[in-house]
């Protein structure tokens, strides 16, 4: 691993903020427009917050909370607390009051990042439970309680008052105390079940885990613009779209929300995104609304360009061969289609990264086609996240590519994926027998279920979320609820079976799609938990189901379905705040509808 040229992430921010001091690093709104900072304004920055944790007696090794959406104070928060040998320990903006008590508690951490008061309020409503926290540091101005002092980010780092050449020796010589192997982040897994565990992650897992991903990528460049919206507080976004885009000198840019990134997209004109499949599967969704719309000619002509773009993109990544006259249909079928496609992403975008969970191969392969590659990757938490990914010289549609450097990946007897490299955790925080039972003779237990093919590796599915049938069959759902999501009607989907007879499927319809075939049968309903219920509704996805299901074998088709009035989600429990299913919540909060599907059978 000599080849990292940083001994930590502080390390990394001071090197590059005298490399790269004139070019702009960070880039968000502020009152109505979009401000930048450079390198050397985003380091000068950073020292000023570890300035003010240093004056709070933040010492090496002490946690330090982060409760906020993506902005550029919490970037700039995080640096400050690695700058001061402080461990960070981002909570998501979503969780509820009680999540963010026990990982306050679980952590032991005194000092607070807020983004604003409506977080602050979460803190207040606990502040009997959480006696530890001494002070909440907020990115917005507000009045705070007696019983929870609180100042803004500006009063900490003295904002007015520039880092004298003794303070920032002071810090720097912090900074070279700070080794590979101290503690960079303390990262609580959101978990689709149970309790979330403290995964610690060193500088080095990190940086490791950065360098290699991004000499993997291997066209990445200084120039990136990379538009920044899934949580900062997920291993993906915090590793990926902002350690590397630091390493490599690119600009991160903030969306203002998860709503507003079509619109952000436009503004900012990213070249790469780091993101979900769910936003994938949401895109291509929209695209083939609009197709749905057009002409019957200019239906074909889409249709056409897909058909070249497919044959394309096999002949130049998959055979590594193209011929002349085929570079000519795609190039034509490009400026007639995919170009004005590609305009709705900005006009500048290279690329995407997917991870987090499985992206479906008829989606990955349709960006690919329209010129948006998604290189799709596998990771962990506990693995800082990437262990492997697709890259332009090595491809494989729904795979999830191959293994990094210096990274071992192999299966176990009963498929289980099992990793060794730089990049895994330590064990979990004050978790000996959960560190025991994942990290095993060095290599680590990841629970997914899959093969390797040619050094590709893909994944089937969650080992604890397999459903075994009545009838002994092994069944992975997550496919299936990726084969049942790309039917039009179809916006999401929650499979179910385990130990019953045959499969049910909770199904969440299209809404845009739905209303428009109860305007076209003139359906007359009160209100969406009416309309799923009406007979034309249920019959119309029968038919769908029916179609989906000639393609599968017999023991995995869908024999009965509930179509749910509105989408599954963060705030309703459903959803973890990376768009996971969260089974478990789904099943206990739809129970009397899921077994009400096996009454007929006794079950």
């Amino acid at each position: 691993m000599q080849d990292i040229p940083f001994l930590s992430v502080p390390d990394m921010l001071r090197q590059n903020a005298a490399r790269f001091q004139g070019k702009l690093a960070l880039k968000y709104r502020k009152q109505g427009k979009f401000v930048t900072l450079s390198y050397a304004e985003f380091y000068e920055r950073a020292l000023m917050a570890a300035r003010g944790l240093k004056k709070c007696n933040v010492k090496p090794g002490e946690r330090v909370a982060i409760l906020s959406e993506n902005r550029a104070g919490w970037v700039i928060a995080d640096m400050g607390i690695l700058t001061v040998g402080g461990v960070t320990v981002p909570i998501y903006p979503t969780n509820t009051p009680e999540q963010i008590e026990y990982v306050l508690n679980h952590s032991e951490a005194r000092i607070v990042f807020v983004s604003s008061k409506f977080q602050y309020s979460k803190l207040l409503r606990i502040r009997e439970t959480i006696p530890k926290v001494e002070l909440v540091v907020s990115f917005e101005r507000f009045l705070g309680e007696p019983e929870l002092p609180v100042c803004t980010f500006y009063q900490l780092s003295e904002i007015d008052l520039p880092v004298t050449e003794s303070e920032k020796k002071q810090l720097e010589a912090g900074i070279d105390c700070i080794g590979p192997t101290d503690l960079l982040t303390l990262i609580y897994t959101s978990g689709t079940t149970g309790v979330p565990k403290g995964v610690p992650l060193t500088h080095r897992n990190i940086l490791f885990d950065a360098f290699y991903t991004s000499r993997k990528a291997v066209v990445l460049r200084e120039c990136e613009v990379h538009l920044s919206f899934l949580p900062l507080s997920h291993v993906l976004e915090r590793t990926i779209g902002y350690y590397m885009m630091i390493m490599n000198g690119s600009m991160m840019a903030f969306a203002d929300s998860i709503e507003k990134v079509p619109e952000n997209m436009m503004e900012v004109k990213p070249t790469v995104m780091v993101s979900v499949p769910r936003l994938f599967e949401k895109i291509y969704s929209r695209i083939f609304e609009n197709v749905h719309q057009m002409s019957v000619v200019k239906r074909k002509l889409f249709h056409w360009a897909i058909e070249v773009g497919k044959k394309y993109v096999e002949a130049r990544y998959i055979e590594k061969r193209t011929s002349p006259l085929l570079a000519f249909k795609y190039n034509v079928a490009d400026r007639l289609v995919f170009g004005k496609l590609r305009e709705r992403f900005g006009g500048n975008m290279r690329l995407f990264c997917s991870g987090g969970a499985p992206l479906d191969k008829t989606i990955n392969e349709f960006f690919w086609i329209i010129g948006l590659p998604i290189l799709e990757g596998y990771g962990l938490t506990e693995t800082s996240p990437a262990v492997s990914f697709n890259n332009f010289d090595q491809v494989r549609f729904g795979s999830v590519g191959t293994a990094l450097e210096h990274t071992e990946i192999k299966t176990a007897e009963d498929g289980e994926l099992l990793i060794r490299g730089p990049q895994i955790m330590t064990g979990y925080y004050k978790e000996p027998a959960a560190t025991g039972e994942s990290l095993q003779d060095g290599w680590f237990k990841t629970g997914d279920i899959g093969y390797i093919e040619n050094g590709f590796v893909y994944i089937t599915d969650r080992k604890k979320e397999l459903i075994i049938t009545a009838g002994g069959k092994n069944i992975a759902p997550q496919p299936l609820e990726n084969e049942l999501k790309l039917d039009k009607y179809i916006s999401s989907a929650f499979v179910y079976g385990d130990r019953k007879p045959y499969l049910t499927a909770l199904l969440v319809p299209n809404m845009e799609r739905l209303l428009e075939f109860a305007r076209e049968k003139h359906i007359d309903y009160y209100d969406m938990d009416d309309l799923v219920i009406h007979e034309p509704v249920t019959r119309l996805m029968e038919q769908r189901l029916a179609e989906i299901n000639s393609h599968l074998p017999q023991y995995e088709s869908i024999k009965k379905f509930v179509l749910l009035p509105r989408d599954f989600s963060i705030d309703g429990g459903e959803l973890t705040p990376t768009l996971k299913l969260r089974r478990k919540v789904i099943y206990e909060k739809y129970k009397d509808k899921i077994e009400g599907m096996y009454v007929e059978n006794g079950n």
